[in-house]
């Protein structure tokens, strides 16, 4: 068995600039590190989730790693105590909102935004189910 100490997605986009700055300003993460040319690896100090970004066509990567990802279908979920202050802070930061916020019969509270990679990230609360 191969034993795993942490796991993080690590997604090929542009524009590491701009996903650094909107992770560590709307989410408080902090680079870990950070070469805007090639690769950002992120870490948030309060919970330790990780994400990683890799920059599209980068001769020290094989082939596969080399596209930019297709946004479609990926949602990166970050699971928050308060949904409802979270979607008025999304708001308050005009973040680009691209569902607003429902409660789901299977016992969710969320919504979701949009990165400057495109990416998805659905913001959830847990709720009590009866």
């Amino acid at each position: 068995m191969i034993q795993v100490d942490a796991m993080f997605p690590v997604m090929v986009a542009k524009d590491l600039v701009a996903l650094k700055d909107f992770y560590e300003t709307m989410f408080g993460f902090k680079a870990v590190f950070y070469d805007p040319s090639f690769y950002l690896h992120l870490v948030s100090p309060q919970s330790g989730i990780q994400l990683g970004f890799l920059v599209p066509n980068h001769a020290s990567q094989p082939s596969f790693l080399q596209p930019l990802m297709d946004t479609s279908g990926y949602v990166i979920s970050f699971e928050v105590k308060d949904a409802a202050t979270s979607y008025a802070e999304a708001q308050k930061q005009n973040l680009n909102v691209v569902m607003d916020m429902k409660d789901e019969s299977w016992g969710q509270r969320h919504f979701m935004v949009q990165d400057p990679a495109g990416f998805k990230i659905d913001i959830v609360q847990h709720m009590e189910t009866k």
